[in-house]
């Protein structure tokens, strides 16, 4: 392709497609206690479940300037004249950093896209400039990919609710009062991404109706747009997301582009939300 599409691994892609659209995915990965694991392949359920029953037993890591450059200069040997790099939120990684240092070095124009967000809804970003490129062929720039795939992130609303605050306080993406107030109350919260950065949206005193509020703030989003394209999320709850995806479809079925998606989420995902954390993300419908 005259365009080169990369991402990173927290956008949960399925390995068949990002494959078979030529997107080129760079690993993040988790560190427990002396052992690092390769996010998408290499596998630490045991291992992960064990390191998050105590303090400071897993932590992530970012693919460092050189795992992108490394990337971006074998597309450019294949025949890529540009290059769109997708990414984790910004505010949750410094997985852009890294990919917007390398993009300095090199050797053909690199766009670096901060999608603002995570799991699928920085992988419909990514399917919106995979989309772009093949469907301006030869005219495609990674200016235009850039854009299309910006626009949706936009978009996109992403909500999820975590058993736990402790997850999210260990990786400093809430502050310590919130996560002790929280656990101290018994809360269950409600959360969004907003502009990139873990927002509370409402608290809950059951998971139970945690969840439901979840599933009323989707099927809200849903109905606004139809057509919208949904995914569940969830870190070891499969029982739980399915529930979620059945009253989704049962409440606003006709109104999603095709079906519910389920997709659980990987390893540095996990580590951050914690073992039960569910999540729905709505992205506006595709482009014709």
């Amino acid at each position: 392709m005259r365009v080169g599409i990369v991402t990173d691994s927290t956008a949960y892609l399925p390995a068949d497609w990002a494959t078979h659209h030529g997107v080129v995915v760079v690993p993040l990965s988790v560190l427990i206690d002396m052992d690092s694991y390769v996010e998408g392949e290499d596998r630490a359920a045991g291992e992960l479940g064990r390191a998050l029953a105590r303090a400071g037993g897993a932590t992530t890591s970012r693919p460092s300037p050189q795992q992108f450059l490394t990337r971006f200069e074998a597309l450019a040997a294949e025949g890529a004249q540009e290059i769109v790099s997708v990414h984790l939120s910004a505010a949750l990684s410094g997985t852009y950093e890294a990919a917007v240092l390398a993009a300095e070095a090199a050797s053909v124009p690199v766009r670096v896209v901060d999608s603002a967000s995570m799991g699928a809804g920085l992988g419909y970003a990514v399917r919106e400039a995979a989309e772009c490129v093949r469907r301006m062929g030869a005219d495609a720039t990674a200016a235009a990919a850039a854009e299309a795939a910006a626009g949706v992130a936009r978009e996109t609303t992403v909500l999820f609710c975590v058993a736990s605050l402790e997850f999210l306080r260990r990786g400093g993406r809430i502050g310590a009062a919130a996560a002790l107030l929280g656990s101290a109350l018994a809360v269950k919260p409600l959360l969004a991404l907003r502009d990139g950065r873990i927002e509370p949206v409402e608290k809950q005193r059951t998971m139970g109706r945690a969840v439901a509020r979840l599933v009323d703030l989707a099927a809200e989003r849903v109905t606004a747009r139809p057509g919208s394209r949904v995914t569940v999320h969830h870190v070891g709850g499969p029982d739980r997301a399915a529930q979620i995806a059945t009253a989704l479809r049962d409440r606003c079925g006709e109104l999603i582009a095709g079906d519910v998606d389920m997709v659980e989420l990987g390893l540095v995902a996990a580590a951050h939300l914690g073992p039960g954390s569910v999540g729905v993300v709505v992205a506006p419908p595709a482009v014709a």
